[in-house]
């Protein structure tokens, strides 16, 4: 697919936003399965004991899910078709714990629970537990009963893609500039494989050797040492190098100091010009600014193109359809 033709794509699912909104609800599951949220954190908090790195993950999986063609857990699904296996996805994890969410809320209520819901739910809970900020999730999403691997080009990528392609990106799916600076600032915590960066190090704009004017010059080093040339690329270093594991308003702090990992987080400070800088400096000054705008991005993404009514499913097991 071209790019023309996934911002086409795109545009058409955006405008769908405003109608899916008005249909989607908080108050979802009040009565049908009203401990929902409950038993989301309970299996989270056991995952975190496990794996330190599950609220990032989670997050990301709802990303990766809302940009291909809609908030519709197709992302979740098996098969040759999968959208699991497409490049942008491959270093995508946290899909056991999914699976343990689902396998508890059918135990408390079965066949009601979507797993694009529990999607989006997993990732507000991750972000809060995280120390985060708290919103209300819109709820009543059903789920796709086909993968749609033929558009995760669309999904952003920190080395792959330039600010003003995410930015046209964002627009076409009804994001803002201001939504494109707090829904960068997931990067605040979590981690990102070495393939991500390493042209930065050793290749930047295909000039061999060279490394990123933008990129602070010890950051860069102790990246070099961290990501050798020819080392082994899927090493995995924190996205910020201070608080990896809190969700904070730091990742704007470090882009502040030339310290952003991604040349896309980078950009959106380091671009003479960008409306983007003011933006930064705004969250960099303000924690609660940033929450309060990156929860309400988050619930706009949530509404891209979510199936509802009687379109799609509930599915019993979130790799297969039903």
């Amino acid at each position: 697919m071209s790019w023309f033709q996934m911002i086409t794509t795109l545009f058409v699912e955006a405008m769908m936003v405003g109608a899916s909104n008005a249909q989607l609800s908080a108050t979802f599951y009040a009565k049908t399965c009203p401990n929902v949220s409950t038993i989301v954190s309970n299996v989270l908090q056991q995952a975190q004991q496990n794996d330190i790195w599950i609220f990032p993950k989670l997050v990301r999986l709802h990303f990766h899910d809302c940009f291909v063609h809609g908030c519709d857990a197709s992302l979740l699904l098996n098969g040759t078709d999968s959208e699991k296996t497409a490049t942008p996805n491959l270093s995508t994890d946290g899909y056991a714990v999914i699976d343990d969410i689902k396998t508890a809320l059918e135990k408390a209520c079965p066949r009601v629970v979507s797993c694009a819901d529990i999607l989006a739910l997993a990732a507000q809970i991750s972000v809060s537990l995280g120390g985060g900020p708290r919103w209300k999730v819109p709820l009543g999403r059903r789920d796709s009963r086909t993968a749609h691997r033929e558009e995760t080009g669309t999904i952003p990528t920190g080395h792959e893609s330039s600010l003003a392609n995410i930015a046209t990106l964002f627009r076409s799916m009804g994001f803002d500039s201001t939504d494109l600076v707090a829904l960068s600032g997931v990067h605040t915590f979590g981690r990102a494989r070495c393939a991500a960066f390493m042209d930065r190090l050793y290749n930047f704009n295909n000039v061999s050797g060279k490394t990123d004017p933008t990129l602070n010059a010890t950051y860069a080093n102790a990246l070099k040492q961290l990501c050798p040339k020819g080392g082994d690329v899927t090493s995995l270093i924190d996205l910020d190098e201070q608080t990896s594991l809190t969700f904070d308003n730091n990742y704007f702090l470090n882009l502040q100091n030339r310290r952003g990992l991604l040349q896309t987080d980078q950009e959106l400070f380091s671009t003479n010009g960008a409306e983007t800088v003011a933006i930064v400096n705004r969250f960099a000054r303000s924690q609660s600014q940033f929450f309060s705008r990156f929860a309400k991005a988050m619930i706009k993404m949530g509404n891209i193109n979510p199936l509802i009514g009687t379109n799609g499913e509930i599915r019993l097991d979130c790799k297969k359809i039903n």
